[in-house]
């Protein structure tokens, strides 16, 4: 990634039989549920816990993931993500995947998080603990 980026939080997931599609590897789509679970593991550790009824709360407008090695079953995840150059109210996103053991980067991808009051529906400045996770900071 060209983008400057920060490491922020790392953590491994289980590659599960149900996770693979007919073609024999993970779905596409599985792909984005290791995101946010890596995501939803790395705010609760900034005790940001996801959840209903709380004044404020951190949104993914955008998401994206570039496949570049199928990972398969058996096997565990290793999901490392990064911040970026933090905004009024948001904050990119970074991840890869690969297998644990393995340096090549399989999948990689960024998803830009919009801090945000849920009852108004309206973006709201980043706390300043989100802020300081920043790669400018």
């Amino acid at each position: 990634m060209d983008h400057p980026r920060k490491l922020v939080f790392t953590t491994q997931i289980p590659i599960r039989w149900g996770d693979m599609d007919a073609m024999g590897h993970v779905n596409n789509t599985v792909y984005f549920r290791y995101a946010e679970q890596a995501r939803i593991e790395w705010l609760a550790s900034l005790n940001f816990p996801a959840g209903p009824d709380r004044s404020e709360s951190p949104v993914i407008i955008n998401a994206s993931c570039t496949f570049q090695i199928p990972l398969t079953y058996p096997g565990t995840v290793e999901v490392r993500m990064y911040t970026g150059h933090a905004g009024r109210s948001s904050l990119p996103t970074y991840f890869d995947m690969r297998p644990l053991g393995d340096e090549k980067i399989y999948a990689e991808g960024a998803a830009k998080i919009v801090w945000m009051n849920p009852a108004t529906g309206k973006s709201i400045p980043l706390p300043d603990s989100m802020r300081c996770l920043a790669a400018d900071e």
